[in-house]
Formats: C-alpha cells, sequence, structure tokens
C-alpha cells in the first residue's frame, strides 16, 4: 500500500473564540478537505471554562481529530502525543477503506481475524514511519496567552524533533492568531528545516481578541496548490492596531 499523505491542522488555545465565523463549521470543512483538526487546550493556573472546553472538543469532533486538554508543563509531550495519536487514525482509516473495497462495508481493522490483524497493524506502524506529514501549527496568539507562549515554543520544537525522527518527509508552516495587522498571519511557511523553527519564536508575541473560525480558514488555505506565501495576503482591509503585550 501506498504511504498516504498526512495533513493536519494543530489548533493550540486556551479560550473561546469571539470573532469571525464558526470554528466547528470550518474544521468541518477541513476535514472534508482532507486536512484534520487536532485541538490542544492550555492551561496555566487558569480554568479553561466550560464553554472553552466544549468549544475545544466540538472543533476537535467536527475536524475528525483528537483533543487534550493540558497545563503547560504537560504541553511538549501532548503535542507529540495528539499529532501521533491523528496520524495513526488518519492512516487506519485509509487502511479501513481498502478493506471496505475488498470485503464489503463491514470490512476494518477490528473485524479481521487475529492473525491478519495484526499483519495489517504492523503496515499501519510502517505506513506511521514513512507517509509524508504536513503539519500546520496553529497558535492562538491572545492577551491571554502571554504567560504560555514558552510552553508553546518549546512544543513546537520538540514536535520537529520528534516528527524528524520518522523516515517520511515532514514539513511545517506556523500561524498565529491574531496578527499584528489581522486576524491572522502567517509567520513561517512550509519547510522541514529545523533551524527555521527558531526563527519564528521572536515574532510570537501576544494581543488582542481570538478569531478561531477566521484562522482555521486561513491554515486550510495553506494545504491548497497555492498556498499564500505573501503575509500581506491575508490582511484585512481594516488593519488591526491594537498595543501588543
Amino acid at each position: 500500500m501506498e504511504a498516504p499523505t498526512i495533513k493536519q491542522i494543530l489548533l493550540i488555545t486556551d479560550g473561546c473564540s469571539n470573532k469571525g465565523e464558526d470554528p466547528i463549521k470550518v474544521a468541518a470543512a477541513a476535514r472534508d478537505k482532507g486536512i484534520t483538526v487536532n485541538v490542544i487546550g492550555v492551561l496555566d493556573q487558569d480554568i479553561l471554562g466550560e464553554q472553552g472546553e466544549r468549544e475545544i472538543k466540538a472543533i476537535a469532533a467536527a475536524g475528525g481529530g483528537v483533543h487534550q486538554i493540558v497545563y503547560t508543563e504537560q504541553l511538549s509531550q501532548t503535542v507529540q502525543m495528539v499529532t501521533r495519536q491523528a496520524m495513526t487514525q488518519t492512516i487506519q482509516g485509509v487502511v479501513n477503506v481498502q478493506l471496505q473495497q475488498i470485503f464489503g462495508k463491514e470490512g476494518s481493522i477490528e473485524s479481521l481475524p487475529p492473525e491478519t490483524r495484526g499483519e495489517v497493524v504492523e503496515i499501519v506502524d510502517d505506513l506511521g514511519e514513512t507517509a509524508t506529514m504536513k503539519v500546520l501549527v496553529l497558535i492562538d496568539a491572545s492577551a491571554s496567552m502571554y504567560s504560555k507562549l514558552s510552553a508553546v515554543k518549546e512544543s513546537i520544537f520538540d514536535l520537529s524533533i520528534s516528527l524528524n525522527s520518522r523516515t517520511g518527509d515532514n514539513s511545517y508552516s506556523v500561524f498565529i492568531f491574531p496578527g499584528k495587522r489581522t486576524d491572522v498571519e502567517n509567520v513561517l511557511d512550509w519547510t522541514g528545516r529545523l533551524d527555521s523553527l527558531t526563527k519564528i519564536f521572536a515574532k510570537l508575541k501576544t494581543g488582542g481578541y481570538t478569531p478561531t473560525g477566521p484562522a482555521l480558514s486561513a491554515a486550510i488555505t495553506q494545504f491548497s496548490p497555492n498556498p499564500i506565501t505573501n503575509r500581506d495576503e491575508l490582511f484585512d482591509e481594516e488593519a488591526y492596531f491594537e498595543e501588543y503585550i
């Protein structure tokens, strides 16, 4: 079986969206395009709140992804775990489609005899190492993320180290929301180089509102054949002038 290309948006946030389109509907649109949306809710000493927790779960469910709510000290290992878990989930879905073509609608990894199931699980594991990974990290840079930003930076770097231990190709892109002058800003175009990730850290500052829906919409476009590479293309007509912390 040919190794698939795994497309993921990894949303890191600590609160509810409060501007723009419904992020749950946007996550569903991403899923329809073959892009998995995973969400990590980050706590410090704060309480996320019922509304924020519901939104995080709903975005991940609509996007066919995985969600976790963690404290900052757990963030790095959680980012790696969620990304790997979602990758395996996606590959299992691809394999199940193949099995359904062979065995009909009831065909799935779970329905196979134990000895055959073990062989298929090995195939899934192998594909997890050889598949091409495209991970867009979407970082909530609203004011409440100020105390959590250093943990986010560390987790991004650790994720790149973890994924680059695979034999398959990896590429990363990073968006933040809000940006300096608009709802969302592209701070790193697709790259597989570790040193490129370190260069964005100085650009990650916090302040403003939480436009999660518009940010997800912009992230989806990055997976198209002609992704946005010019940050000015993301700017709204009405510039955003709020002071950053």
